[in-house]
């Protein structure tokens, strides 16, 4: 009886530590994934010392943002010369 207590004990030990170490090291991954964002001269350093694999991913990151704002961008100076071309075309038209 006793030796089944001591191993359901160390059993519950053993799972508490375990569990303590996968949520760690999972907060550790998100930590490193968000800790930089932007880069500029200040922060070379700390861009190099990323892994390959990490800066790929940032760069990936930012070409689909500037690929948005690009986007965003096209779209409203499409929007605004259809809206002059409208007006020179009103224009033309009460000239006739």
């Amino acid at each position: 009886m006793l030796l089944i207590l001591v191993i359901i004990i160390l059993f519950i030990i053993v799972f508490l530590n375990l569990r303590n170490f996968f949520k760690l090291n999972k907060e550790q991954k998100v930590l490193k994934a968000n800790k930089l964002t932007t880069f500029n001269k200040k922060n070379l350093y700390n861009w190099m010392n990323l892994t390959k694999k990490e800066r790929y991913n940032l760069s990936k990151q930012d070409s689909f943002k500037y690929m948005d704002r690009r986007k965003l961008l096209l779209d409203e100076i499409r929007k605004e010369y259809k809206k002059i071309s409208r007006e020179n075309s009103m224009k033309n038209i009460k000239k006739k």
